[in-house]
């Protein structure tokens, strides 16, 4: 039972990725109690590197997590590896139960539990998805710049993928798939870019040996038995948060701009604010298409947001106290 149970903390942060240690590196150098329960399983461990991080282009994810663990360490947060099952409100605030049985209390939270990722089914992603498999230009673009890509269609975005791919490659080839068929406008927009559209359904990814001794995809092969030549294959997955903290306490789930086919996630306001008092989200959780720096972002400004509320409670409690203390004055 960690110590944690016998007392209770300022803040309980679900998620130790970019998003977690941000918020709890903040805190912790605002001098509150912190801790951190992760269960392991960051989205981005697949990548190689992460990228358009200001000063941490190409480190490796678990790397970053490593060194936010050490400097959240020294500000004296903890750690506790562990998965989040449940939450209840307390006179306290909340108790946070994780899969070992273990209970935390804490005054407030910050979920930073981030998305998943549900990637179409064509086999073969899955298994190379952060190798040759990608999705974000901005995270992975430089890496493939040049190559010969497939857009793998999957949803209402598609087409926009295709254009926006066309900026790093001009071998780029729209395997329409179980996307929308492309309008008239958008076939000109894609003809007038010089990108190729092939109708079909992809089945499966063809790999072959590379001169590395590894192997590398080499083709989409579609239902008919056509085998679309590519290095490269781009999809869009629809990006779904779910967090058992998160739904246990009733958050709300917000309406994605682009849709309900393009992600699902949490409703919070601009500073991670949810509509359950005393929570807070940062991340994927609730920004689907942000990177590692916006995550990081979201996490200090979740974290600062967080520290003011609890600031304001204690002056709150303080000024009751004084007043108690304080002998009522004789008017007569």
């Amino acid at each position: 039972m960690s110590t944690d149970a016998a007392r209770t903390v300022d803040v309980v942060v679900i998620g130790g990725g970019a998003a977690g240690l941000s918020a709890a590196i903040t805190l912790g150098r605002s001098l509150r109690s912190v801790v951190v329960i992760d269960a392991g399983s960051p989205r981005n461990a697949p990548a190689d590197g992460v990228h358009n991080f200001l000063t941490r282009d190409g480190m490796p994810p678990g790397e970053l997590v490593d060194v936010g663990r050490e400097e959240l360490a020294r500000y004296g947060g903890r750690f506790v590896t562990g998965k989040a099952v449940s939450a209840a409100v307390t006179d306290d605030g909340f108790t946070v139960r994780l899969a070992s049985g273990e209970q935390i209390s804490a005054r407030r939270i910050i979920d930073a539990t981030g998305l998943t990722d549900e990637l179409p089914d064509v086999t073969g992603v899955r298994e190379r998805w952060g190798r040759d498999v990608m999705h974000c230009p901005y995270c992975h673009g430089w890496e493939v710049r040049g190559r010969r890509l497939v857009i793998l269609g999957s949803g209402p975005m598609s087409g926009h993928q295709a254009l926006l791919l066309r900026q790093w490659s001009d071998d780029i080839t729209y395997l329409v798939n179980t996307a929308p068929t492309p309008t008239p406008e958008q076939r000109e927009q894609l003809a007038a870019r010089d990108i190729r559209v092939v109708e079909g359904a992809a089945t499966e990814l063809v790999v072959a040996p590379d001169a590395t001794g590894g192997d590398a995809i080499t083709g989409v092969r579609l239902d008919d038995g056509t085998v679309v030549d590519c290095e490269i294959v781009v999809v869009g997955p629809r990006m779904v948060a779910r967090s058992a903290v998160l739904d246990a306490l009733g958050v709300g789930r917000a309406d994605h701009p682009l849709g309900p086919a393009v992600a699902d996630v949490y409703a919070a306001d601009p500073m991670g604010r949810t509509d359950v008092l005393g929570v807070w989200v940062a991340g994927n959780a609730r920004n689907a298409q942000g990177g590692v720096i916006n995550a990081a972002a979201e996490g200090f400004t979740a974290a600062s947001m967080l520290n003011m509320d609890l600031v304001l409670e204690e002056t709150e409690a303080a000024v009751r106290q004084r007043r108690s203390a304080t002998p009522a004055r004789c008017t007569s």
